[in-house]
């Protein structure tokens, strides 16, 4: 249900411990999502035509702060003479394109600002200490507690056996494929060469990656530690996790407390700089079609859909 109170304040300024750009995000995608789904079942629907003319003001109250161009809205609730129901005509499609003509500058404008900020944190380096990775599951996912929250000391209390753990320190250089090849040696291939060992752990990460795309990123990226002087670069560490959620919903589903819980690929680069790389699905640049004949969905490209790959540094 929606906090009518709490979207009015939004008018004059963002809750504590969130930013205008958080909240023009999170509007955004509210609005977005249920103007298209207008008109079918309606599940996890938030607004109606009370609420509507709400939500659209304290949109744009937060785009004018953040000196953004607020979209144009011909309708200001979903059915009515003048509503949203009549102004578009035919499909599915045909309403999300209607909402997307509406919706797609902002949002594009909104996804400018968060790699602005996104590099603005990559220069000056995330704040706090390196304590460890837990990586590269090859089975079952790790779960995680927290042991202590005074020194933040985590324990993978099932399916410890699937993942890696890597506790050494973090030098100033960051941490490069040769360091990794040496932890890997002292902890899991004790007495091997270290082109034994590096051939060991590379195949070692390479079967926690069950997507073709992720895993030709692995290897193209890694190619080049075959070369002269490439044990020196940069180590691809994958399927990092960043997060975890003990809480569930019934269904089983993560919980929308966090969006995601692990990285596809982190590096760790000199100066406490951490870059995160994601391999997004089809669904990040295609829009779904009806299934066909045969109960497949295909997607269509969308340029609104686009987005250009940047280094994303995380806290």
């Amino acid at each position: 249900m929606l906090d009518v109170g709490l979207v009015e304040s939004l008018r004059f300024g963002p809750p504590a411990g969130h930013t205008d750009l958080d909240v023009a995000v999170a509007l955004t995608r509210l609005v977005h999502h249920d103007f298209v789904s207008h008109g079918t079942d309606g599940k996890g629907r938030h607004l109606d035509d009370e609420n509507v003319p709400v939500v659209i003001k304290a949109h744009r109250a937060v785009l004018e702060r953040l000196a953004l161009q607020p979209p144009d809205w011909p309708f200001r609730t979903f059915d009515g003479p003048r509503g949203f129901g009549t102004y578009w005509r035919g499909s599915w499609q045909a309403r999300r394109d209607c909402i997307e003509q509406i919706l797609g500058p902002s949002r594009d404008a909104l996804e400018e600002l968060q790699e602005l900020e996104y590099e603005r944190r990559f220069t000056k380096g995330p704040s706090g200490s390196f304590k460890n990775l837990i990586f590269a599951a090859d089975g079952a996912k790790p779960q995680l507690v927290l042991r202590d929250a005074v020194n933040n000391d985590v324990e993978i209390v099932r399916h410890a056996d699937t993942c890696l753990v890597f506790t050494d320190p973090l030098p100033p250089h960051g941490l490069t494929w040769r360091q990794m090849i040496a932890w890997w040696t002292h902890n899991h291939q004790p007495g091997a060469d270290e082109k034994a060992a590096a051939s060991g752990l590379y195949r070692r990460l390479y079967r926690s990656l069950d997507s073709p795309p992720e895993q030709l990123v692995m290897r193209t990226y890694c190619a080049p530690y075959a070369e002269e002087g490439g044990f020196d670069l940069p180590a691809l560490i994958p399927q990092v996790y960043l997060h975890y959620d003990p809480y569930t919903r019934r269904s089983g589903k993560q919980s929308r407390a966090l969006y995601r819980q692990r990285m596809d690929f982190l590096l760790l680069a000199p100066d406490r700089a951490r870059i995160v790389i994601e391999v997004d699905g089809v669904q990040h640049y295609g829009r779904p079609n009806p299934p066909d004949e045969k109960g497949e969905v295909r997607y269509t490209a969308c340029r609104g859909c686009t987005r250009r790959w940047s280094p994303r540094t995380v806290g």
